[in-house]
């Protein structure tokens, strides 16, 4: 089709369908795949005489249908994924909230979490921009996460985190508890309407805090932007360029912006934490406790386990499939009522 790119605005909607079909399709495929060796390979134990080559052969038949019911899983969360951004990048933000330097301290463990989840599912992270905080860890966190369905996944994500351990910044030892928030954003296609004016924006530059070679941290090549009305920040110091900043936090600002317009839409606003209240008691989706004893519990879904190390490492999706097929269940449900 060599006249495709002529119409930019029907080519970028046929790419976007591609790749959401993609999305569902290929663990089918792989799944046919998988099967297909599978009965090829029970053929071949039938006909082997041989024990020690059958028993070899009948393994590799074992092995296929545990790689293809990992495969259904994986279909089968899919086909939760039906919002209409589920299959984009997403922009994932973390702010400290009350705990002081333990807050700060969780907000990194947070980031640690999320980054070996994406590490485990190909997942591409890129750091935004970072806060550090005054003692220890981190204050906030921007990071743009890439891969097909990034946002699906992550959605279950927003909200308050809260964790419980013994203080290693408490020289007596004693109890804290530290509160984080987590928001996630779909990226979104440059067609899709925003109400953006310039005239809202207010835009700051600022040398970058973080390593990058010397051009980095003696230039003003940061960029913070902020939108007036909605009162939403976001910023950038990636690059070494202040024009591939600015133009990486137009994108993350015109994503949350998009958020937040339907929010208004919609009169529900529980997904900016500014209408949710402060970022502590009685607000969190999920608490992590180390001490007294150890559990990771959800308290939209009641899913929780006592293998808080492995959550820590990354190993959350026990916790995302929960929230989408409750959400899945309760959308059905108003479907019908």
């Amino acid at each position: 089709m060599p006249d495709f790119w002529n119409d930019t605005d029907k080519a970028r909607t046929v790419l976007r369908e591609a790749t959401r079909q993609r999305f569902v399709l290929t663990p089918y495929q792989e799944l046919c795949r998988t099967a297909d060796d599978a009965e090829l390979m029970l053929e071949l134990a039938d006909d082997e005489s041989d024990d020690t080559e059958r028993r070899k052969a009948v393994a590799a038949v074992n092995q296929a249908l545990e790689s293809a019911a990992g495969t259904l899983r994986d279909m089968e969360l899919r086909a939760l994924l039906s919002g209409p951004f589920d299959a984009n990048n997403a922009y994932l933000m973390l702010h400290a909230g009350a705990g002081g330097t333990e807050a700060c301290d969780w907000a990194d463990m947070l980031l640690r979490m999320y980054r070996r989840y994406c590490e485990e599912h190909g997942f591409a992270m890129e750091i935004m921009d970072m806060q550090s905080g005054d003692e220890a860890g981190i204050k906030s966190c921007q990071v743009r996460v890439v891969a097909t369905g990034a946002y699906g996944y992550l959605k279950s994500e927003r909200g308050v985190h809260r964790l419980v351990r013994i203080s290693p910044f408490d020289s007596n030892k004693r109890r804290h508890t530290s509160f984080v928030s987590l928001d996630i954003v779909a990226e979104i296609d440059e067609d899709i309407e925003v109400d953006l004016r310039d005239e809202d924006l207010r835009v700051d530059t600022y040398r970058s805090s973080g390593a990058g070679g010397q051009h980095v941290n003696t230039t003003d090549s940061a960029i913070r932007i902020t939108h007036i009305p909605s009162g939403i920040v976001v910023s950038c110091q990636a690059e070494r360029s202040q024009h591939k900043n600015r133009s990486h936090a137009m994108k993350m600002l015109r994503a949350r912006l998009y958020e937040w317009q339907l929010d208004r839409q919609r009169r529900d606003m529980e997904k900016f934490y500014g209408a949710k209240g402060e970022i502590a008691w009685g607000s969190q989706i999920r608490s992590y406790v180390l001490q007294p004893y150890t559990m990771v519990k959800d308290h939209r879904t009641d899913e929780s386990t006592s293998n808080v190390n492995a959550v820590l490492d990354g190993r959350l999706d026990s916790f995302i499939e929960a929230y989408l097929k409750k959400n899945a269940t309760e959308n059905a449900r108003q479907e019908t009522s």
